[in-house]
């Protein structure tokens, strides 16, 4: 083996064990706070009330009432709570095109230290998903102010529930679909056509993949309202077709069939 060989070697070694940190990290992070809410301990949701300590733990429904009323604390602990659920549930199916580019960057940056560009792409990237976790915390608020959603993060609407499942069941069908899922399932065809060196050139890769993937599945994120977005069972389903569809060797079908699946169940819903 090469000294360039072992270098590749420890930087895949290492980029991988940072995005399986984090991505554990995140899933410890949703973990705990689901149990907090299941055992009635809001305290990580904000609001003046619940900060103070001054709700008990099972006085559900003065917490249900306190949390429906947004506070900018309230807010920027949900902001928090969407950007680190977007890490967990997105940074598995974007590993093989962090990978991809950390060993081209080694191999372009020879003596120097790829790590800032590696750095760049990956947090590049994530930022799309902040963006996105921004306005997934907005819709939260406007739909819990609509009374769709429950405090507790639970669609109340099955109207809301039939539309969600229908939009994103066709979307999972249509062409725009498929181009950017396309780009998320060729990592290498993507950075061939798209490469751009230095620092810069990071950024703006980075910023590029993260569309392509927004793109490809913020209608499969917007599912967290139809089953709960503190529901884990629910976000691990979705974070598993994600990945699928992404990976899998025919994971454009298992799109498809997906898109299906919630067509039928869209129907199914509106026929009850």
């Amino acid at each position: 083996m090469t000294g360039m060989e072992r270098i590749l070697r420890r930087d895949r070694f290492l980029v991988l064990v940072t995005l399986a940190a984090m991505t554990v990290l995140s899933w410890i992070y949703l973990a705990i706070l689901a149990a907090d809410m299941a055992a009635g301990d809001m305290s990580l949701m904000g609001g003046p009330d619940m900060a103070a300590g001054q709700v008990a733990k099972g006085q559900m429904g003065a917490m249900t009432a306190s949390l429906a009323q947004w506070s900018p604390v309230t807010f920027t602990l949900m902001l928090i709570m969407w950007s680190v659920m977007m890490v967990g549930m997105m940074l598995p199916s974007a590993a093989p095109m962090i990978l991809l580019f950390a060993a081209i960057t080694r191999k372009q940056a020879k003596d120097e230290n790829p790590a800032l560009r590696i750095s760049l792409f990956t947090a590049t990237y994530l930022l799309i998903w902040v963006g996105f976790s921004l306005l997934a915390t907005l819709a939260q608020w406007a739909l819990t102010e609509a009374a769709l959603l429950s405090p507790m993060m639970v669609g109340t609407s099955r109207a809301l529930s039939i539309t969600l499942l229908a939009a994103c069941g066709v979307y999972q069908l249509s062409p725009w679909k498929q181009a950017c899922l396309g780009k998320c399932r060729s990592p290498l065809s993507f950075l061939m056509t798209r490469w751009q060196p230095g620092d810069l050139g990071a950024l703006k890769m980075g910023f590029a993949h993260g569309a392509y993937c927004l793109g490809c599945c913020w209608l499969l994120m917007a599912l967290l309202f139809l089953g709960g977005v503190m529901n884990l069972f629910w976000a691990a389903l979705i974070a598993g077709l994600v990945l699928g569809e992404k990976v899998l060797l025919r994971g454009d079908f298992i799109g498809r069939l997906g898109g299906v699946a919630m067509l039928v169940l869209a129907a199914y819903m509106l026929l009850l």
